[in-house]
């Protein structure tokens, strides 16, 4: 039984999937002589990126070239909280108006774990953020007004406060 555990979580990783430490941990009734049968539970994330967040990642891509603009809202410009909530409404799920209200959505993701279409929130006070896209590359909508929006090396990008994971 217990290299039946070991090979499903192996499998799950493999593929992946994030999974609760808990999941390969066998339950009570059927734990190993010896066994306290307790566990403790923790969330494991790894680099995938969620269907929901590809989604909006290729909504967001679509607008490549218009203008930010402070409080944008689009159809014709963008600031970075308006293109993030309108990207991931595409993919059915609903988000906050503003970059301080997206910082606390989702599931928070270390960095090593980052993948294309996770959120990421910048500087200390969440003022601003950007869709992921992988290969070090950020999808945001940046001032002054009529800079066109666009990708932004990581490596560029202000501090970073939160990374968010959604769907």
């Amino acid at each position: 039984m217990q290299n039946i555990r070991r090979r499903v979580a192996g499998i799950a990783c493999a593929a992946g999937i994030a999974i609760g430490a808990s999941f390969a941990a066998q339950p009570p009734a059927l734990a190993d002589t010896g066994s306290s049968g307790s566990s403790g539970s923790m969330e494991i994330y790894l680099p995938v990126s969620t269907p929901a967040g590809m989604q909006a990642l290729n909504a967001a891509v679509t607008q490549i070239g218009k203008p930010y603009k402070w409080g944008g809202t689009g159809p014709n410009s963008w600031d970075c909280s308006g293109l993030v909530q309108w990207a991931f409404r595409t993919a059915g799920i609903q988000l906050p108006r503003v970059s301080q209200q997206q910082a606390r959505v989702g599931h928070a993701i270390p960095f090593g774990a980052l993948a294309p279409g996770d959120i990421m929130i910048f500087w200390p006070d969440a003022s601003h953020v950007g869709i992921y896209a992988g290969f070090g590359q950020v999808f945001n909508a940046y001032g002054p007004n009529g800079v066109p929006i666009g990708f932004t090396p990581l490596n560029r990008m202000p501090p970073l406060k939160t990374i968010r994971r959604l769907g």
